[in-house]
């Protein structure tokens, strides 16, 4: 018997019976897209939650300057933590395309 591939998560029964995987590549690409989105999001969130407390360090609502610079440094983490992911994945998607067929 050849050796063949199997997607992940098939039984022997379900490859033999010639049925689709579990996944497909709707539900793949529909589930990197939510990560990404709520990934985002977070980065986002982050931000505005610094800009707010700033705000009211300004305004003189602020009673605590440590928890002000506890969220400005979260938010340029996340910041931070966000572009490095994008440039790998930049950096990534130009070595496949470098790649020769």
């Amino acid at each position: 018997m050849p050796f063949a591939i199997q997607p992940a998560g098939a039984t022997p029964q379900t490859v033999a019976a010639g049925a689709k995987p579990a996944a497909s590549a709707a539900s793949v690409e529909k589930s990197f897209s939510k990560a990404l989105g709520d990934a985002i999001q977070k980065v986002n969130d982050a931000q505005i939650e610094s800009d707010q407390q700033v705000t009211a360090l300004a305004n003189g609502q602020a009673q605590n300057l440590h928890n002000v610079m506890i969220a400005l440094e979260k938010a340029e983490i996340t910041l931070r933590l966000a572009v490095e992911v994008r440039d790998k994945v930049i950096s990534a998607y130009q070595d496949i395309m470098r790649m020769q067929v």
